[in-house]
């Protein structure tokens, strides 16, 4: 399978290119008669902010782009590695084109965008010495290469192909409820388990994705990619693979699948929201023993050979739950008062994390004053395998470790955000990490406020 994947790519995007389809994504994804994707400040500048009507123009003609900016100051006002505070943004220029407008191909479609990334240090990783995330953005400052694709529907509209460079955080394990909120990211238990964190934000990968819709409230999503963007280096992963432009294909794929079933989100639909998704993933690679080396003595173990013991493959299982508690007449299905949850597994023996949990809630549209705003807290809960923890027990026998068993890392934030224009958003928010790295009897704690503007 590790061999014979990257052709079946190949194949398959060129197969993909010249059957009959078009993109399948959220219609409130659709640009208006402006070309504008709302909500975007566009709609509060003179002219929409296109003079020239330039940007309608390539509307009509099937291309539409977007730009978005988010900025992050971020302070570690106690605990954690050491006090500091940073500033960090993230510039993303999203381009897409409908073939079938501009070629005549159709149901053809084009997808690319980019990062632009800056910042003067990584709150989490600098700051606080923790692993779950803090503020999604957090990465190399560089400009990079994100997705790549193209993508068609086939069997008549209730299947579409993509193919390409993809980023598998944007349609698999993530909640939509969670959204609103700086740590809501690619979850832990991949991000940490998963070779170079897997193919997420920052990272992106070649492979294939294939999404079928048999009502419209079923949907089941399969991918196949690359299973190691970056590749091994000493840095961080995303300084590895630093431009987006490495487009490994070498690797042992990584293949997830995800099931998907939705009630009352329909426009008109009045009853409260509720959206279940199950997955699973399941990578091809070598993963190392967390514990034992080969030659069965403990890695702690001076005396050992310092060789782990290696574990063919690796996967896990996941769930995610959104769930409407409140629905006042007339809102949308994530208005009113939601809840969700995240929960996930992988074996102990090859794995730094073991079990993940994460949730909150989501208070949008209650305040009369403010329609658009909304406030809520959340949490992220990752559990230190076993067999990390017997390794860590075993270098306080031998005195080769730090002296304590890491446990957990548990994260809770709590954000408020605020609109001023329809496509610019203030979002202040407190955060409070216990036992950052599975530290016992520490805590970190930090205060922000995130901007965002969509053009």
């Amino acid at each position: 399978m590790a061999r014979a994947w990257p052709a079946f790519v190949v194949v398959a995007a060129l197969w993909s290119s010249a059957g009959a389809a078009q993109t399948m994504h959220n219609p409130d994804d659709d640009p208006d008669r402006y070309g504008i994707i709302n909500p975007s400040i566009a709609t509060s500048l003179p002219y929409r902010g296109d003079f020239n009507s330039a940007r309608q123009r390539l509307s009509d003609r099937g291309i539409t782009y977007v730009l978005n900016y988010t900025n992050d100051i971020l302070a570690n006002v106690s605990g954690g590695l050491r006090r500091g505070t940073i500033n960090q943004g993230k510039l993303e220029a999203i381009f897409r084109a409908d073939l079938e407008k501009l070629a005549g191909w159709s149901g053809l479609s084009f997808y690319a965008n980019a990062f632009a990334i800056h910042n003067t240090g990584r709150i989490r990783r600098d700051y606080v010495g923790g692993i779950n995330t803090i503020a999604a953005i957090e990465a190399s400052p560089t400009v990079r290469l994100s997705e790549l694709w193209l993508e068609q529907k086939i069997l008549g509209d209730v299947a579409s192909l993509r193919a390409g460079q993809l980023a598998l955080d944007t349609e698999f394990f993530f909640s939509d409820t969670s959204l609103m909120f700086l740590q809501s990211d690619w979850p832990t238990i991949t991000a940490q388990n998963l070779p170079s964190g897997g193919p997420a934000y920052p990272l992106s990968t070649p492979g294939l994705r294939l999404k079928v819709d048999p009502t419209k409230d079923v949907s089941l999503l399969f991918a196949l990619v690359n299973g190691d963007p970056a590749g091994a280096c000493a840095g961080d992963p995303d300084t590895c693979n630093r431009y987006g432009v490495n487009f490994r294909v070498n690797d042992p794929p990584l293949v997830m699948g995800e099931a998907q079933w939705r009630t009352n989100y329909g426009k008109t639909d009045a009853g409260l929201a509720r959206q279940i998704k199950v997955g699973a993933w399941a990578h091809a690679g070598r993963f190392p023993d967390q514990r034992f080396a080969s030659d069965g003595t403990s890695l702690a173990n001076p005396a050992s050979n310092g060789i782990a013991v290696m574990h063919r493959g690796d996967w896990g299982l996941y769930g995610v739950l959104d769930q409407q508690l409140y629905r006042p007449a007339g809102a949308s299905p994530d208005g009113g008062i939601s809840i969700f949850a995240i929960g996930s597994i992988s074996p102990s023996n090859q794995n730094m994390i073991d079990a993940y949990l994460s949730g909150g809630i989501v208070f949008a549209g209650l305040i009369a004053s403010r329609p658009d705003d909304r406030f809520g807290a959340s949490f992220i809960h990752a559990r230190f395998s076993d067999r990390l923890r017997a390794f860590d027990r075993d270098s306080i026998l031998f005195g080769t470790g730090p002296g304590f068993v890491r446990d957990h890392e548990t994260n809770l934030e709590l954000s408020y955000v605020a609109q001023i224009v329809p496509g610019w958003v203030v979002q202040p928010n407190i955060q409070y990490v216990w036992h950052p790295s599975g530290r016992p009897g520490t805590h970190a704690q930090v205060i922000g406020l995130r901007t965002m503007l969509r053009y």
